[in-house]
């Protein structure tokens, strides 16, 4: 798929899902990189419905299915299987990351916070879909300090009943601080704060 029509997609299937994680999706990437996903185990999502745009808003909703057999039911926890609340802000974290990408922000993706998080349920080994709707309320590109910005609230429903609600989920794109030649030392291998 070409960059230009990549920022126009309103969905991506499960292979063009998989295909970003693994950075193969984009034949012509842009020379400052864009926000990528994590691959799996920690790609929280199967697929994205709908991407939409609207001034410096927008909605990005996605969907993952649920697999009894998931990493996470084997240790979280022994004989009490749950999904990790934490995964679900997370994919939501990775959900705001991507549209921030599709908005042209080039750079890495980073979680900057999230103002409230309430758990109202839980997700089982036996559950089918999680749902992730994930309204941006704020996309701005930073041009002057190489960054972007995204600011979302969400909502996480399994099998169609809502289950956790988050406000204010952030998420920054920074140009320079992708450490691609892990696991050798180089300028960006240690933490720390990105600007300074």
């Amino acid at each position: 798929m070409k960059y230009a029509d990549y920022l126009k997609s309103a969905s991506l299937d499960k292979n063009q899902v998989l295909a970003l994680a693994y950075g193969n999706l984009i034949d012509d990437v842009p020379e400052g990189g864009f926000a990528s996903l994590p691959s799996p185990p920690m790609l929280m999502f199967d697929r994205i419905t709908e991407i939409s745009h609207n001034g410096n808003r927008g909605r990005i909703v996605a969907e993952q299915d649920v697999l009894v057999d998931a990493w996470f039911f084997h240790c979280h926890f022994r004989n009490d299987p749950v999904q990790p609340g934490c995964l679900g802000v997370d994919a939501v974290w990775q959900l705001i990351g991507l549209y921030a990408g599709l908005r042209g922000a080039q750079g890495s993706g980073r979680a900057l916070g999230v103002g409230a998080v309430e758990f109202l349920g839980q997700i089982r080994p036996y559950n089918k879909v999680v749902r992730y709707e994930v309204d941006i309320r704020r996309f701005a590109d930073l041009p002057a300090s190489n960054s972007a910005l995204a600011i979302g609230s969400a909502k996480v429903l399994v099998d169609g009943e809502a289950i956790y609600t988050l406000t204010d989920a952030k998420v920054g794109i920074f140009r320079n601080i992708r450490y691609p030649d892990y696991p050798y030392p180089s300028e960006n291998s240690v933490g720390g704060v990105m600007q300074r």
